[in-house]
């Protein structure tokens, strides 16, 4: 048993952030479920203490417990909602870590989730028909935090290709899309906060990603990353070329309407460098 601890607890230590985020997933279910069991043997209502641990759509209790918006993304209700979303978070991590860094990763999926905990608050307190009820809904799951990770890798490499069993390979921005309209249209099904929760991650994301090539808040937190280098990033360096492309051709354009002559001084070293590659 020994050995067996010690092993898990060196592949967290040196595991990937990955595989961390998804032990940490694993280590709260166990712990809460061990504790569930003793209290029920004691006959202890443990429904009270647990609960603050889920993010509720009322202000007034987030004001209580206010770890919630955070705690929340860690915890699950059974045994099948964990497996399926570590699976998930398995499979899209890695894709995700083919080409952007660990500490996205992280950031990502603590943010997303944040920010799908947020959207979830906010729709329940201001939506008319939400807040009639309000009362004693939760968010819990990492299921926001986990669409969060899959719309980023989407914004980045929406042609990547995904081998699906029994079905051809489908692109990462088909099957996003396909999420998102789900996620969208089952709002007046029984999982309403989730999947409140669920487009509020992807949106925060999508912002995130879009924003990445143009914000110094966002490129700051970054700029160390090895992975995300801008010489490396074809998302970076296709914005880049596009707008470079859209110079020339007003250039170009200028030209054939007024004569090289029309062409200012900056105009005419943009054309100067475009010619020498």
């Amino acid at each position: 048993m020994k050995i067996f601890f010690d092993k898990i607890s060196s592949e967290f230590k040196l595991g990937s952030n990955l595989n961390k985020i998804i032990y940490l997933n694993i280590i709260f279910f166990v712990i809460i479920k061990v504790c569930s069991s003793i209290f029920f043997l004691f006959e202890i209502n443990t429904n009270e203490f647990f609960n603050k641990l889920y993010l509720p759509a009322e202000i007034n209790l987030i004001k209580l417990q206010p770890w919630s918006i955070f705690s929340f993304m860690f915890i699950h209700l059974n045994f099948i909602h964990l497996i399926f979303n570590m699976l998930w978070l398995y499979f899209i991590g890695n894709i995700f870590l083919q080409w952007l860094d660990e500490k996205q990763l992280i950031f990502i999926y603590l943010l997303g989730g944040i920010s799908g905990g947020l959207f979830f608050v906010l729709c329940y307190n201001y939506i008319p028909l939400l807040q009639k009820n309000i009362e004693n809904t939760l968010a819990l799951g990492a299921s926001a935090s986990i669409f969060a990770i899959m719309m980023a890798i989407t914004i980045y490499k929406p042609d990547h290709k995904i081998q699906i069993p029994l079905i051809q390979k489908i692109k990462l921005k088909n099957i996003t899309v396909f999420l998102t309209i789900y996620y969208i249209v089952s709002l007046s099904g029984g999982n309403t906060g989730g999947y409140l929760a669920h487009i509020g991650g992807g949106i925060f994301s999508f912002i995130y990603m879009k924003q990445l090539n143009t914000s110094k808040i966002f490129k700051s937190i970054f700029k160390n990353s090895s992975k995300f280098n801008e010489k490396d990033s074809d998302y970076i360096y296709n914005q880049k070329q596009n707008k470079k492309n859209k110079e020339i051709d007003i250039i170009l354009e200028k030209i054939s309407k007024s004569g090289y002559k029309s062409l200012n001084k900056k105009e005419k070293e943009i054309l100067f460098k475009s010619s020498k590659k």
